[in-house]
């Protein structure tokens, strides 16, 4: 009898062990690794900020949080003429560390095309993640330690989908809003392609926001689609970026192009003006809206939505249409997670949409954030060490 009941819990402890080996495989098959807590630092707010809302086309108001759950939280607040251009600084509460960089009130548009000899290195979809973020541009030397731009003339292309899902929306945002200042003073271009999940956001959509940014529109008692609308200084700064750009021959967009993008007449900069016009629009079909207009805003087809290369039985042909279309050599989107940076089609598309590390996550096995070098038409994986390996 003991015998039989030994066999029984042997079997079950083999069986209980084969399924929980199973089910670890599965989720780190679909998800690249398995999250076993998360850092309490997440929910300080201390020193959060800077938000910034326009009062009317000449004054702003400048916003930190202060405080904490037991002494209650306020809000130490500035109004200032946008002709003044002020030093502010964005804390990231897990390392102790800000950076500072200038307000300006100008948001000027990028162009849709660029073309020179320069480098080009994209990264996407880092979902609120700034320490991954800021140490990958370390690493790879594209900042200093002290965030300072030494990239020179080169290109830093952002694809798209840099905030929800974390706790560090507003220092990624920032920071890219410091980098792109730096970079212009030394000739370089940062280019921050917007992803549907900055679209969402114009939107006010946050069902994909960290319940922190209800928290904080609490605090600044305004409501949570605020922060990002026509009145906020990132609602301005977001809707002045492009959803697909040219860069050497390389076109950068989140989603994709959809085959059927070849039959309409228009061009980068008419496709860029499409989708601007609608970034503070929720998609939905419009009865007497042109139909190019229908296609590239669609939650489907869209330029930044769509995932055709990935679900769908494309063709070579199929790709070749669109990169015809703009005489360009490769496609380069984010969107779509992949478990590394593919070359597919015959290197005519890369998806460079990884899991990149969570700020306040703590993750098994850990993650590494990946990015895209192209360098003189040879591209390669470019990993979170500084190492790069040729595709």
């Amino acid at each position: 009898m003991k015998k039989r009941i030994l066999r029984y819990f042997k079997h079950l402890f083999f069986t209980t062990l084969v399924l929980i080996t199973i089910g670890i495989i599965i989720v780190i098959s679909l998800n690249g690794s398995i999250g076993y807590g998360d850092n309490d630092l997440k929910k300080t707010l201390h020193n959060e900020g800077p938000y910034v809302f326009f009062k009317n086309d000449s004054t702003y108001t400048i916003n930190y949080i202060k405080g904490n759950k037991n002494d209650g939280f306020y809000v130490d607040s500035k109004e200032l003429k946008t002709n003044y251009s002020p030093e502010v600084k964005t804390y990231f509460t897990l390392d102790s560390t800000y950076f500072g960089f200038k307000l300006k009130d100008n948001f000027d548009t990028q162009k849709s095309s660029y073309s020179d000899s320069n480098k080009i290195l994209a990264i996407s979809d880092i979902e609120s993640g700034y320490k991954a973020f800021r140490d990958f541009l370390i690493s790879n030397k594209v900042i200093d330690k002290n965030l300072n731009w030494t990239f020179g003339k080169n290109h830093l292309v952002l694809v798209g989908d840099f905030v929800d899902r974390g706790f560090s929306t507003t220092q990624v945002l920032w920071f890219i809003y410091k980098l792109e200042q730096e970079a212009q003073k030394q000739g370089g271009i940062v280019h921050f392609i917007l992803g549907n999940h900055e679209l969402k956001n114009l939107h006010g959509n946050y069902s994909s926001a960290s319940l922190k940014y209800k928290a904080v529109a609490g605090i600044l008692e305004v409501q949570q689609h605020e922060l990002y609308n026509s009145n906020s200084f990132f609602g301005k700064w977001l809707s002045s970026k492009n959803s697909i750009e040219k860069i050497n021959g390389h076109l950068f967009v989140h989603g994709g192009l959809h085959p059927d993008i070849s039959n309409y007449n228009l061009t980068l900069s008419e496709i860029n003006q499409i989708a601007r016009n609608n970034y503070f629009k929720t998609y939905y079909p419009k009865k007497d809206a042109p139909e190019s207009e229908d296609f590239l805003t669609s939650n489907k087809t869209g330029i930044s939505w769509y995932r055709g290369y990935f679900k769908d039985n494309l063709s070579i042909d199929d790709i070749d249409k669109g990169l015809k279309k703009f005489n360009a050599k490769s496609v380069i989107v984010g969107h779509t997670i992949q478990r590394k940076i593919k070359k597919l089609y015959n290197g005519k598309v890369f998806a460079i949409d990884v899991k990149h590390p969570k700020d306040y996550q703590r993750n098994w096995p850990n993650k590494k954030s990946e990015g895209l070098l192209i360098d003189n038409n040879n591209y390669y994986r470019v990993f979170s060490d500084g190492s790069q390996q040729k595709l």
